[in-house]
């Protein structure tokens, strides 16, 4: 079931039905504050909300000040085995601390970090892993690992309530897909904090892109989760990247445009490979969300392109670029895709109007037989145009 509580990481809503955030962590040494700022700023510019950064030695701690200061995003640190490090960055000003109860040095640490969060309204994440459950977990694991993840959050969750504090959220990762999922399901019917999502160790970014969209987008459907971090063996801006296009996929989150795009087959006209990946790669600079899709033949073409904002649908010396379900023009395939981004920006300039749509009352292969009598280069229909 989806959280009801909330909680603010440095102002971002998190859980409680805020929108799902994105995180991703560097991979920087923390005390390089160049470095680590620098990676920063990519992280942001690639739609990243929320950064954690490692602190395992106190030259890390020492450089929170000033990276947080830099950062135009919270800066959260992740903390294991040292409460005086996780004691010195909440006094350097961070927004939140990654710590595990169990293993932060005792209950007495434990109190001591918690309170010093409590004085300075910072919130935690807490959560078990399982690469590193406590040993009396163990036999529970080998029997049912997403049941020993969820007890252990539990056990953490229970510390931190009887120091009546209630400012966190929880993560029961695991590399494993479906233990990730069936953890997090259990464990959503038993709080009501947020959580904070992850296939933990996921991999390069092709497994790892995939399995994390499966862990997680299975959840985020029916409403579990409130961040997300994509654990990639990778720069972690792939990592925001991916989350994103998880975001976007569910209708959770806009940001940018979505292209839909016709798979390789025997019946493409136009190399629609290769034409998808020129518009893929020419849509990374626009902002505004908006959806474009690349057809290959007459089959899917105009039905497909007829439900995005724009698309271009083709053959093998001409294409046709339609707008809001209309055929716009035809072009030569040499400038189709030069064609298309015309017709997006002067859209864009216009104020990106969307006129009704109109179904597609003829079958597909007809329509296109039609469009293809319109004269190339011309524009039978308008942008902004519609009944």
């Amino acid at each position: 079931m989806p959280s009801t509580r909330q909680i603010s990481v440095g102002g971002v809503a998190i859980g409680g039905g805020a929108p799902v955030v994105v995180q991703s962590m560097t991979l920087t040494k923390t005390h390089d504050v160049e470095a680590t700022t620098a990676q920063i700023a990519a992280l942001v510019s690639a739609g990243c909300e929320l950064v954690r950064v490692a602190v395992p030695k106190l030259e890390d701690a020492n450089a929170l000040p000033l990276i947080v200061r830099l950062s135009p995003v919270p800066v959260i640190t992740d903390i294991h085995f040292n409460a005086s490090l996780a004691l010195r960055a909440i006094e350097a000003g961070v927004h939140a601390v990654r710590i595990n109860p169990g293993n932060i040095g005792g209950p007495d640490k434990t109190e001591q970090v918690v309170r010093a969060a409590k004085r300075a309204g910072i919130s935690m994440r807490i959560g078990a892993n399982a690469g590193s459950l406590p040993k009396h977990l163990e036999e529970l694991a080998r029997r049912d690992t997403a049941e020993a993840l969820v007890v252990e959050a539990l056990e953490q969750v229970e510390i931190l309530e009887r120091l009546e504090y209630r400012d966190f959220k929880i993560s029961v990762k695991a590399s494993h897909v479906p233990t990730m999922i069936r953890a997090y399901r259990m464990l959503s019917e038993k709080v009501t904090y947020p959580l904070h999502l992850g296939v933990t160790e996921a991999g390069t970014p092709f497994a790892g892109s995939i399995k994390s969209a499966v862990g997680m987008g299975s959840l985020l459907a029916d409403g579990i989760g409130d961040t997300l971090r994509v654990s990639l063996t990778a720069d972690p801006v792939k990592e925001v990247e991916v989350a994103w296009e998880i975001l976007k996929a569910l209708g959770l989150r806009e940001r940018g445009p979505v292209m839909i795009a016709c798979p390789s087959c025997g019946r493409d006209n136009v190399g629609v490979e290769s034409l998808a990946i020129l518009v893929e790669e020419r849509l990374r600079d626009y902002p505004q969300a908006f959806e474009v899709a690349v057809m290959g033949c007459a089959v899917n073409g105009p039905g497909e392109a007829g439900d995005a904002d724009f698309g271009i649908a083709g053959g093998r010396d001409v294409g046709f670029v339609y707008a809001h379900g209309r055929v716009l023009k035809k072009a030569s395939s040499d400038i189709l895709i030069d064609e298309l981004f015309h017709e997006i920006d002067r859209w864009i300039e216009s104020g990106m109007p969307r006129p009704k749509r109109l179904k597609l009352a003829k079958p597909a292969a007809l329509a296109m037989a039609e469009a293809s009598l319109i004269p190339l280069g011309s524009a039978p229909g308008s942008v902004a145009g519609g009944d």
